[in-house]
């Protein structure tokens, strides 16, 4: 009895966590926007331990922050901070690389085009939601190329933080632009990577518009 209990206890956080998350990358849930716990309780119909557990999860993936005595809010970072992050992001992503092709095996793409593939399928149906996971995919399969795992756990808190204002990124892209621009900007890259020319993939690297519409 118990056990059941456990196991429909981390159901309810992981669909908390999910539709939160899911509210958070949107848009529909705004950077600094206050979190009322009895308010997402009533709306999630959960109880307050799971929705606390969801709440711990999305903290820790840097997606909302706990303020003393004030409550949660989404995370709400500085212009400081984003600068701060794409400019780790960057760094990390140009020794990835240039890692990769110092080596003298052939370097595997597979799951790198896999990850824009679905980044282009998303984009092409317009689920933003998926776009901005696949969109995250990318960037992990881009340091991945180094193999190097010290590498990629030192990557992933970055882009974690990032994920906000890459969703941010993109959803300001579509809006002003046209949604398969950011689909095609990443495209480049990775025609890039394929061409195997280190100069040329520096290049697009440092051009492929980290922050274009929220800097």
């Amino acid at each position: 009895m118990e056990l059941d209990g456990a196991l429909e206890s981390s159901s309810l956080v992981e669909l908390t966590q999910r539709r939160l998350r899911r509210e958070i990358l949107s848009g529909a849930l705004a950077p600094g926007e206050r979190l009322i716990e009895e308010h997402l309780t009533a709306r999630f119909g959960t109880s307050r331990a799971p929705l606390r557990e969801a709440l711990s999860q999305l903290a820790q993936q840097g997606l909302i922050e706990h303020l003393p005595r004030r409550g949660v809010r989404v995370a709400e970072l500085s212009a400081a901070d984003s600068d701060e992050l794409f400019g780790l992001r960057n760094l990390l992503e140009r020794y990835a690389v240039e890692s990769a092709f110092a080596q003298p095996a052939p370097v595997d793409l597979a799951a790198l085009a896999a990850a824009w593939q679905q980044m282009a399928d998303a984009a092409r149906t317009g689920d933003a939601f998926a776009e901005n996971n696949a969109h995250q995919r990318f960037h992990v399969e881009v340091v991945a190329l180094a193999g190097q795992r010290h590498l990629l756990l030192a990557f992933e808190p970055v882009i974690l933080k990032l994920q906000l204002l890459m969703a941010t990124n993109l959803r300001l892209e579509a809006q002003q632009r046209d949604a398969g621009q950011g689909v095609e900007r990443h495209r480049r890259l990775l025609d890039a990577l394929g061409a195997g020319e280190l100069p040329a993939i520096l290049h697009a690297l440092d051009s492929h518009g980290a922050r274009t519409y929220i800097g």
